[in-house]
């Protein structure tokens, strides 16, 4: 994420938080395509009695609910640019560590998470800035963990007006999947699952998934 983009997307977010909060509210834009993706996600790391995954971009935290309910032994940590998004997260989650942090700072100590689940959050990272968030992926999880990606695939940037009813301009940028594999083989993961679907009848863009463990 270049710099200028850090205190765009945050006050971004400052601006549209609580319109956020009321629109997206849970996994309810999910289909059965990315549920399942998230439960195997979850599934490969539920062995133990504790693990650590952290919700990177976790914003108003509906992706935290969302993965306790998954297994019991999840223990979630939120990071999240915007104070507002986290003021959120953190009414619906008082027990949850959140951290206020860019994805590229993530303010975590280096081996400490068992997974990390990006998911619609490298959207605000360019494609040549990627490779500086996916190392710092790499530094706060364990051998042997997992990160999961979701995004809006292809190339190059978009911006839509009046996000969220608030006139405000949504910079986002678009990731394609082979790009996204290529990155993280460079930053020490071995990909497991890359795939790419076409837009819903909702949807104006393709959407991209990758997973990977840490080596």
């Amino acid at each position: 994420m270049v710099a200028s983009d850090v205190p765009r997307t945050r006050a971004f977010y400052q601006t549209v938080a609580d319109a956020y909060a009321l629109l997206v509210a849970d996994v309810g834009f999910e289909g059965a395509l990315e549920l399942s993706l998230i439960a195997d996600f979850v599934d490969q790391l539920a062995h133990g009695e504790r693990v650590d995954i952290v919700d990177a971009g976790c914003g108003t935290g509906r992706m935290i609910g969302h993965l306790r309910s998954l297994s019991a032994s999840v223990r979630p940590i939120g990071v999240d640019l915007s104070p507002a998004m986290l003021a959120h997260a953190r009414a619906a989650h008082p027990d949850v560590e959140l951290v206020e942090a860019p994805l590229q700072r993530m303010s975590l100590p280096g081996e400490s998470a068992d997974g990390i689940l990006a998911w619609y959050s490298v959207i605000h990272t360019s494609p040549a800035d990627l490779p500086e968030v996916l190392s710092e992926f790499r530094r706060v999880l364990r051998p042997g963990g997992l990160v999961l990606l979701g995004f809006q695939s292809g190339f190059g940037e978009r911006r839509r007006s009046g996000a969220y009813g608030h006139d405000i301009e949504l910079h986002a940028y678009l990731h394609d999947t082979a790009a996204v594999s290529s990155a993280l083989t460079a930053a020490r993961f071995v990909v497991e699952v890359r795939m790419d679907r076409g837009p819903r009848r909702e949807e104006r863009l393709p959407q991209g998934f990758v997973m990977a463990r840490a080596v």
